[in-house]
């Protein structure tokens, strides 16, 4: 568990290394939580910087995932579930299923987004959540809060415009044909929530992230950085890799970071 003397970030050589430690964090607080009341309730997030670290998480021993209830970060306003980019397919191929987790949510970005998030919403806000798995956008995002981030809404979960430079990162990770097909809109967990979430496990690797990791890590805390506010959660763990933190002061990793 984290304390007052944890670091920031830890900053590891490679993708896989920073995802593997990350998972085994990720797998304590699930086994403390599931000791501690019989159960944990997680919410999972997905796209690329993601799939290391889930896959290390399934592999990880002694969690008993039918006593895991997930809730789902964010989804795509208008994707099937078999759309190659369909975080639902995502999280039942490469979580759900291979955990054989029982108790899940998915968002359907399909017919009616507004009533999702209040469905959703009400099922996420009936109790506590342990833990809360996330990345950082290349535009500085966190879930799918483009800049400037609503940092003020208690609703659990909006429908958002994502922003052009949002929709440039989800084609340039192959799961659209052409920037025309990347949709405009998706629903999303709010800043607001994930700051009540009990910890948050937030994976950064990859060199394209470091200017938006230097952003929200070393500069004004602000929705325009929307990631910015993970510094302020007392049970926030960052994990990146080398390339993540390429841009990073020598300064400021020397005050707030572990180098393994």
């Amino acid at each position: 568990m984290s304390d007052s003397s944890s670091p920031l970030l830890r900053i590891y050589p490679d993708r896989l290394t920073a995802s593997v430690a990350a998972a085994k964090h990720a797998a304590e607080l699930l086994r403390e939580a599931i000791a501690r009341q019989g159960e944990a309730r997680i919410i999972a997030a997905t796209g690329a910087s993601q799939i290391d670290f889930v896959g290390a998480l399934i592999a990880e021993p002694n969690i008993a995932w039918p006593k895991v209830e997930m809730f789902h970060l964010d989804e795509y306003v208008g994707i099937p579930i078999d759309h190659p980019a369909s975080f639902r397919r995502y999280l039942l191929d490469r979580l759900i299923k291979p955990a054989g987790i029982q108790r899940y949510h998915l968002l359907d970005g399909e017919t009616d987004p507004a009533a999702v998030c209040r469905e959703v919403g009400a099922a996420l806000q009936s109790g506590p959540i342990d833990v809360a798995f996330a990345g950082i956008g290349e535009n500085g995002h966190v879930a799918f809060n483009d800049p400037p981030a609503d940092f003020e809404t208690e609703d659990p979960y909006l429908v958002v415009d994502l922003d052009e430079a949002c929709r440039r990162q989800q084609l340039g990770e192959g799961w659209f044909p052409t920037f025309e097909d990347v949709p405009k809109q998706a629903i999303t967990l709010s800043v607001h929530q994930l700051m009540k979430v009990k910890q948050v496990i937030t994976v950064v690797p990859d060199e394209r992230k470091s200017a938006a990791a230097k952003a929200c890590l070393e500069g004004p805390i602000s929705p325009d950085a929307p990631a910015s506010i993970l510094r302020q959660h007392p049970g926030n763990h960052f994990y990146f890799d080398q390339t993540a933190a390429s841009k990073l002061s020598p300064e400021f990793v020397a005050q707030n970071a572990e180098v393994v």
